[in-house]
């Protein structure tokens, strides 16, 4: 073999054997730098909340800076969409939840990207039950007076909800289909409106999540009438579930969790997890959750690939049984 062709063949070899052990490498010594942890919506929402108790302390666990960023837009899409094709090496996360991976998919006409194929799951968070509110004035104490008032009077019960396809609204759908009640839906653009409407009377019933009602509850401007999760909530004792109201095995809770771009590396999505698994366990972010208005969840990621899958054909489907589309 000529000299010049032997000398590019050991180039070539040497640039491949590099090429196959720098993502080693860059796995063993993750992270070397700051790691930004996307919020999909604006800031001040109940995601956003999680975001930063989980960026607060994996800081101080990776020994980097996990900066939170928020990209807002198409309710929740555009974050999503930018996390999905971040480069997957572990320095661009998401912090996802059930509206963003498992609802808007099926609820999306053009969101053009598959969060079970998009995405490595690296573990749960927490989980936040919706809670069905009222005004003080209205006249039911329970959600079996709820129906008897939607049958009584079919069309003419009005329950604000926030934006189409959130928490909130797939909540009212859900009790809308299982308790077999004809009520006019109202979405707002926001959780702001909603609540606003509501102290003000204009609309007697919401579904919502409760971090922005907590305060209001507690001064006795709104009322919780029952929630949406199967065990009653830490926060709210003495409030009912949906289930012991009547509607049996009813479950409108929301899930949030990390997640990278599909194709990181084990080793890198491996040390996540664990430390993400380390910090939900501890007293301290126990207790910051539940004041965010949340319950400690944490997970494998083999099992919150599990729960992603689980959540999107429970609301997804419901998504298509009841035809709902945002183009």
């Amino acid at each position: 073999m000529p000299m010049r062709f032997r000398a590019a063949f050991m180039l070539a070899a040497v640039a491949a054997l590099f090429a196959v052990s720098a993502p080693a490498a860059a796995a063993s010594d993750y992270p070397v730098r700051s790691i930004t942890l996307v919020v999909p919506y604006p800031a001040g929402g109940g995601v956003d909340s999680m975001a930063r108790v989980v960026a607060l302390k994996l800081s101080d666990a990776l020994k980097q800076q996990v900066v939170v960023e928020n990209r807002g837009g198409g309710g929740g899409t555009v974050g999503t969409k930018f996390v999905a094709r971040a480069a997957p090496d572990g320095y661009t996360l998401l912090l996802g939840h059930t509206g963003t991976i498992s609802i808007n998919p099926a609820l999306y006409t053009n969101l053009a990207i598959d969060p079970e194929k998009e995405f490595a799951p690296i573990g749960l968070v927490a989980s936040m039950p919706v809670a069905l509110l009222a005004h003080p004035s209205f006249e039911g104490k329970t959600v079996a007076d709820l129906i008897k008032l939607a049958k009584d009077k079919p069309g003419a019960l009005n329950i604000g909800t926030s934006a189409m396809g959130t928490g909130g609204y797939m909540a009212a759908e859900l009790f809308k289909t299982v308790a077999g009640v004809d009520v006019a839906i109202i979405p707002y653009k926001g959780t702001a409106p909603v609540m606003n409407d509501l102290l003000g009377g204009h609309v007697p019933v919401a579904f919502g999540v409760l971090p922005p009602a907590l305060g209001n509850i507690q001064a006795g401007k709104l009322r919780v009438v029952a929630v949406t999760s199967k065990k009653r909530f830490s926060l709210l004792p003495d409030v009912p579930t949906f289930d012991e109201n009547g509607l049996p095995g009813f479950d409108a809770v929301l899930h949030y969790g990390v997640l990278a771009p599909a194709g990181t590396p084990k080793e890198i999505v491996d040390k996540l997890s664990v430390e993400l698994r380390k910090l939900v366990a501890t007293d301290e972010v126990k207790q910051r959750i539940h004041m965010e208005g949340g319950d400690p969840l944490a997970s494998t990621p083999e099992e919150y690939a599990a729960d992603i899958a689980s959540e999107a054909q429970k609301w997804g489907g419901l998504v298509k049984k009841l035809g709902l589309k945002v183009e």
